[in-house]
């Protein structure tokens, strides 16, 4: 280790060793890249995602307390109409003549479960193939969910829950309108089939199970968005860096400290997943046509050949910003890119810099290119 790196994680642990983090100063050396020895890139995502408040004193007290609701979260979402719940207190409810699979009252417990299903089903099918450059999230979890795998309560998995129901992945997937297709073609395809998975023992469950519970509950609690594909590729980058935490005792929690700073995030780019919202100021369209507008003032030239081509900011920069560039570069990058992402003030401003520079990094290519090579080079070979 350099003598240079190790004077940079000196500035951090004395800036997260005060009672009062300094957030200017600790923004300001997040922006040139967050060490990850000793857990501080994880420490640090979540005091720049408002996870931790900025006093030391009440991080036990609010950790305990979130990770205590997630908890609940769970007890709450992660359930089947009519199953026992004696081991947490709760009588077993007999649904038999108030309630059954085929009650038509939309309120009905079963139809909310049905409902579920196509959402689940969703997610499923996009945590399978998160990251297939990496066997991180095939791999089994450490520390497993104790409360949905304890052999003495009743609780499927989610996991179970998608083999066991009759609905066709097919026929509920669910895109963003408008979009066909999120990911990125330099990502290796993932297995099509349940089967071609590793089985885990019994009391294990992979890490892209937990990224699936996480996003079933955000769905469950965000009815007005649910889930959206490309949520998967948001989540796992900040899962797998909490999961990896030097920190035993961090690396425990990942799963409810993930949900809150994925929530947290999500509240600040949520609309990109909206489509109602495209046209407004705070819509996916108004950013993308910004990236062009950077683009005018920083390179004319290339603006202009692209303008001739009528290539449009939609056919590629909608993954790009919508998706945080997570399917352009690939894991540690992308985690290196969040680092300044997170700590910069005007967050997405950035984002936009960024993407428009990614663009002048290959304007001799695009300058020399016809459409269909351009159209290539930006949709195809953008992973440096």
């Amino acid at each position: 280790m350099s003598s240079l790196h190790k004077s940079r994680i000196a500035d951090f642990q004395d800036v997260l060793k005060e009672p009062t983090i300094a957030l200017e100063k600790l923004r300001e050396l997040s922006f040139s890249g967050i060490p990850c020895e000793g857990g501080l890139r994880c420490l640090c995502w979540k005091i720049l995602l408002n996870y931790l408040p900025l006093e030391r004193a009440s991080w036990s007290s609010i950790l305990a307390k979130q990770r205590e609701l997630y908890s609940q979260f769970l007890r709450e979402m992660i359930i089947q109409p009519g199953i026992a719940k004696a081991n947490m207190g709760v009588s077993r409810e007999d649904v038999t003549f108030e309630d059954h699979p085929l009650n038509p009252n939309p309120d009905s417990r079963w139809n909310t479960y049905f409902r579920d299903n196509e959402v689940l089903l969703q997610i499923d099918k996009d945590v399978r193939r998160l990251c297939p450059d990496i066997s991180f999230f095939q791999r089994a979890t450490e520390y497993p969910c104790l409360l949905i795998l304890d052999p003495q309560n009743e609780f499927e998995t989610l996991r179970k829950r998608v083999e066991q129901t009759t609905l066709k992945s097919q026929t509920v997937a669910r895109n963003r309108s408008g979009v066909t297709n999120m990911s990125s073609p330099h990502k290796n395809s993932a297995p099509s089939s349940l089967n071609e998975y590793e089985v885990l023992p019994n009391g294990c469950e992979a890490h892209w199970e937990v990224v699936e519970r996480i996003l079933f509950i955000y769905a469950k609690l965000n009815p007005g968005i649910a889930y959206v594909q490309g949520m998967n590729e948001i989540v796992g980058p900040l899962y797998y860096t909490f999961a990896t935490d030097p920190n035993s005792e961090w690396k425990e929690h990942a799963e409810a400290d993930t949900f809150f700073c994925f929530t947290n995030l999500m509240a600040e780019i949520r609309d990109n997943f909206i489509k109602s919202l495209d046209d407004s100021q705070c819509g996916i369209t108004y950013k993308m046509e910004k990236v062009y507008s950077t683009l005018k003032d920083k390179d004319m030239e290339l603006y202009m050949k692209l303008q001739e081509q009528n290539i449009k900011p939609q056919f590629f920069a909608f993954r790009w910003l919508t998706l945080l560039l997570s399917q352009e570069f690939l894991l540690p990058d992308v985690i290196r890119i969040w680092d300044s992402l997170f700590a910069d003030d005007n967050r997405f401003e950035f984002l936009l810099v960024v993407c428009c520079a990614m663009l002048i990094l290959i304007r001799e290519q695009l300058l020399e290119g016809d459409f269909t090579v351009n159209m290539r080079l930006l949709q195809w070979a953008l992973v440096l």
